[in-house]
């Protein structure tokens, strides 16, 4: 009798141990999805970081929210789209091409473009103004 309780209390231990082993793996296992959904969400109050590289407290609470998120049960497009419907498509490292969002993918072009052009113009009214008749008579 007292073989048989031992082996119980063995074989609960095992048992036990397993749970837990499981357990572990499954938290790895949303660790690792928290880490990769803060890659790819962007820090609202952060200029160009991600959530994973931000330290504001506004970034860690939506860490925490992720967290959550995920230990519930919900899929990366849930999460994403929770995220999106709460921040809007700047929470998105890449966000998605549509009307909405030109701005974000063509406002920096836009912007080079500008400066561009406003370079181009100060350098060829400076070239035209060393290149007039007076200069060309001091040069004689």
């Amino acid at each position: 009798m007292r073989r048989d309780g031992k082996m119980w209390s063995v074989a609960l231990l095992l048992l036990f141990a397993s749970l837990g082993l499981r357990a572990a793996e499954l938290d790895a296992a949303a660790q690792a999805r928290v880490q990769h959904l803060s890659e790819i969400l962007r820090c609202v109050v952060c200029q160009n970081q991600t959530l994973a590289d931000s330290q504001a407290e506004l970034a860690q609470d939506i860490k925490r929210e992720l967290q959550a998120q995920v230990l519930a049960g919900a899929s990366d497009e849930a999460v994403l789209a929770f995220m999106v419907q709460r921040y809007g498509d700047f929470v998105l490292y890449r966000p998605p091409l549509k009307p909405s969002t030109w701005a974000l993918w063509f406002g920096p072009l836009l912007l080079l473009g500008l400066g561009g052009g406003w370079l181009y113009r100060v350098l060829a009214k400076q070239r035209r103004s060393t290149s007039g008749p007076l200069n060309e008579e001091l040069s004689r």
